[in-house]
């Protein structure tokens, strides 16, 4: 019998394994911020409006960047994606989905360590400062699975340097979470997450000043059809894949005042 701590309730996220992508990334990995490593596509230097990713628990993968590759390119924004889990890695892909006991609780030891959103926050929180402070006047994040927490709990810190957060197929979600929320949310869960969650926070954001601005869609998908999970060979989920981030484009215009290209 396993005595583990659970910190991730989501089965599918637990259980769904990424897809293989043979997409080429456009963009460049440099130091930023804090991190070693950080995927920046998009202009050479953030203009009016840049983005932050919060990666799944794969880590960098084609799909993910592909999709930062997508808003960079119709926002001219530029678009940075740190690895939030150096110098320890990403959950091995190898490793997954797990299937004894120890297995499972080491995946869960990963959600309470190398994964835990609180600690992932604060490394967003400098990352969107930095950006500001490099003269961009408009800075948005949007993050997969364990990353969809981090960015909402990034957009209630009451230092956020984050002017609208986003959230895809979010793991751990909680409506708790978006309680102090700050600034406008666009959530799209998939079939995985919990309905109940996802209708308590919109019954919150509903009541804040920015709520004509949040944006909300229940994807008839799987957890994991937008980042490293996602299988763009099969048109059903590719439909959905080009649906969202046509989706977080229109979020994150709407939100900045930008035009899309």
């Amino acid at each position: 019998m396993s005595t583990s701590t659970v910190h991730n309730t989501n089965v599918a996220c637990c259980t769904v394994p990424p897809a293989q992508s043979n997409y080429t990334p456009k963009g460049k990995f440099k130091p930023y911020a804090g991190f070693s490593k950080v995927y920046v596509t998009g202009p050479e230097s953030p203009g009016r409006v840049a983005l932050v990713c919060v990666y799944d628990i794969f880590g960098f993968k084609p799909q993910t960047q592909q999709g930062a590759d997508i808003l960079a390119d119709k926002l001219n924004a530029q678009v940075l994606m740190p690895d939030f889990f150096e110098p320890a890695g990403p959950w091995p892909v190898d490793q997954f989905p797990p299937k004894t006991d120890e297995e499972k609780a080491k995946l869960q030891a990963f959600f309470g360590g190398t994964a835990k959103p609180q600690d992932a926050v604060g490394k967003l929180i400098n990352v969107g400062k930095a950006l500001k402070s490099e003269g961009a006047g408009w800075v948005g994040t949007f993050g997969f699975c364990w990353g969809g927490k981090v960015t909402i709990l990034s957009g209630s810190a009451d230092s956020t340097p984050f002017d609208a957060v986003a959230a895809i197929h979010p793991a751990m979600l909680s409506h708790g979470d978006v309680t102090e929320l700050k600034v406008p949310l666009g959530l799209y869960p998939s079939n995985d997450e919990p309905v109940d969650e996802s209708k308590q926070i919109l019954e919150i954001v509903s009541k804040k000043p920015f709520s004509d601005k949040s944006d909300y869609k229940l994807y008839d998908s799987f957890h994991g059809f937008a980042a490293a999970r996602a299988n763009l060979d099969d048109p059903e989920n590719k439909k959905h894949y080009e649906d969202l981030y046509a989706r977080l484009l229109t979020f994150f215009s709407k939100a900045s005042g930008t035009q899309t290209n």
